[in-house]
């Protein structure tokens, strides 16, 4: 299929795409390389287009784009969606996001991208929500449960885009037969709003006896999120340090007001939930599409994965003391140490969280099944941290 990949209404590039490997085969011609995802900038050489890296980048990073092989419970999924792989869904909807504006036009066809968008255009959801939340579910009957943004959503764990009284909003649930993470990515929420730290706010939701996290989606349509890995992509990469602060560089070059500030609030939110997945996918900045004017560091957002996930016991209180900074494992004591003035936080703001904290887990409990030994520790986690963040804010000159 010769197709044009787009930015909203921006042609970028003409290619030959073969949808039954998700791989363009042959580029024609680059009409606007500026306004092509930030990923390919750095693969891109002049007259050279055909030849690796940049042509089997770019198959990458459509691929990229789908539902990844590691989607808890992936099988279920495709059985439910009557397909046999996650790439055969990328072309039923020309490729589009609620994560930015790209998107594959057929190359003889008229079509829009105010046509089509998810930001302005309603989208048949029901079918693809119950297909990857419910517990029972029947294939998919509807062509229509197909053509929606849930074709691009990254992750491992199950989740579905549905449209609430006009707002886009993401519903996850938890991992395998985990249910903590909902009540992490609210509870992680509640710290960002006390401590004033911009951030995505996530709800507690149900669906059909199973609790949800339901956050509205960040990017409007003339905005996209570049993440952390597509911009240190085109970087050399040196000692984990020496890229944090490079990274730092290059937003503050683009003028983002307060970069380092901003990032560290993550990190100091990381410290405080002990979260253990905060990989370069997983922040990053806001740029406009239409100027490529980067905005701000992105919201803080996917915490999920905190208050030692994959370490409980119910006898024992095993603690993992590690986070991620940038490429490396370390431990959150090191972490903590990157945040330049730690006396700006106030962390008696977080007083009396323990107990809302506490409060939220005993009010789903008949949903969730948690024993109250559980929510004990969480709880006693969730305490010991503040008080470490506590001392170590004292213990700083």
């Amino acid at each position: 299929m010769k197709c044009i990949l787009m930015n909203k209404n921006r042609e970028v590039l003409v290619a030959e795409y073969d949808a039954a490997t998700s791989v363009f085969t042959r580029i024609y011609e680059i009409k606007d390389i500026n306004y092509a995802p930030y990923i390919l900038k750095s693969f891109y050489i002049e007259n050279n287009i055909n030849d690796t890296p940049f042509r089997t980048n770019l198959s990458e990073w459509f691929k990229g784009r789908g539902i990844p092989s590691w989607r808890d419970k992936l099988d279920l999924l495709l059985h439910r969606l009557n397909i046999t792989a996650p790439y055969e869904l990328l072309d039923k909807a020309f490729g589009l996001s609620l994560s930015d504006q790209y998107w594959l036009k057929p190359y003889d066809s008229n079509i829009s991208y105010d046509d089509i968008n998810f930001f302005d255009n309603d989208f048949d959801y029901s079918e693809f929500m119950e297909a990857s939340l419910s517990i029972n579910s029947k294939s998919i009957t509807k062509e229509s449960s197909l053509k929606t943004p849930n074709n691009t959503t990254d992750g491992m764990l199950k989740k579905a885009w549905i449209i609430d009284n006009g707002t886009r909003y993401l519903l996850k649930g938890g991992y395998k037969n985990e249910i903590l993470q909902p009540f992490n990515e609210v509870l992680a929420s509640e710290i960002c709003k006390r401590l004033e730290f911009n951030h995505v706010e996530y709800t507690i939701d149900t669906y059909k006896d199973i609790v949800v996290s339901k956050c509205p989606c960040f990017i409007t349509k003339d905005t996209e999120l570049i993440t952390c890995y597509q911009i240190k992509n085109e970087m050399k990469r040196h000692d984990n340090l020496e890229d944090y602060e490079e990274y730092i560089k290059k937003l503050e070059d683009h003028n983002i007001e307060n970069v380092r500030e901003k990032v560290e609030n993550m990190f100091i939110l990381d410290y405080l939930i002990m979260n253990e997945d905060r990989h370069l996918n997983n922040f990053g900045i806001i740029r406009d599409v239409n100027t490529l004017k980067w905005l701000d560091v992105a919201p803080i957002f996917d915490n999920g994965q905190s208050l030692n996930i994959e370490y409980y016991d119910e006898e024992e209180l095993h603690i993992s003391g590690s986070g991620r900074l940038f490429y490396e494992v370390k431990p959150f004591d090191e972490i903590i140490k990157i945040v330049k003035n730690i006396k700006r936080i106030d962390v008696s703001k977080l007083d009396g969280i323990v107990e809302w904290f506490d409060d939220l887990l005993h009010k789903y409990q008949d949903l969730t099944k948690m024993s109250d030994r559980r929510i004990e520790k969480l709880c006693i986690l969730l305490n010991r941290q503040i008080n470490k963040l506590k001392e170590f804010i004292l213990s700083e000159n």
